[in-house]
């Protein structure tokens, strides 16, 4: 009971904190451990055949630098995101709206909260509806799913 009491809160917490970052945001949760999540990222990214341009540590820097800007709590027991960006897929975007180039790299990310530990949320900012943009958000809602299911 305490197990499904805890998983019921976690989801609550991310489901409202999910909302708190937009409606853009689209994210799923998992209760694999963080390092499986993030390892699954990036095999989800690499394995379509994209390059993971850059792999951020954000939990690690708001740790390291919580006292220099007097925090007034610790945030994620971890938090890192992945960028990438595909010639094929970011060129038919362009070509349809040369404008997109503002959504370029595609960015994913996971965390996992000091609040409800061992619950891992990935997601992404989804992009604008319409045209070519449906694949990249179609893309990067794979990419999360097989993060989430342990790819």
């Amino acid at each position: 009971m305490k197990t499904l009491l805890a998983t019921a809160v976690a989801v609550l917490f991310m489901a409202n904190a999910a909302n708190a970052a937009g409606d853009d945001v689209t994210t799923v949760t998992s209760d694999a451990a963080f390092a499986d999540v993030a390892s699954g990222i990036e095999n989800a990214i690499v394995n379509r055949g994209y390059k993971v341009d850059y792999h951020g540590f954000i939990g690690d820097m708001l740790k390291r630098t919580a006292t220099d800007v007097e925090a007034g709590k610790a945030l994620y027991k971890d938090a890192e995101f992945f960028t990438f960006c595909s010639a094929v897929v970011s060129r038919k975007v362009m070509e349809a709206d040369i404008a997109d180039i503002a959504y370029c790299p595609y960015v994913v990310f996971a965390y996992e909260t000091e609040e409800a530990p061992g619950a891992v949320t990935i997601g992404f900012r989804r992009l604008p509806d319409g045209g070519e943009r449906d694949a990249v958000n179609t893309l990067l809602s794979e990419i999360i799913k097989d993060a989430a299911d342990g790819f």
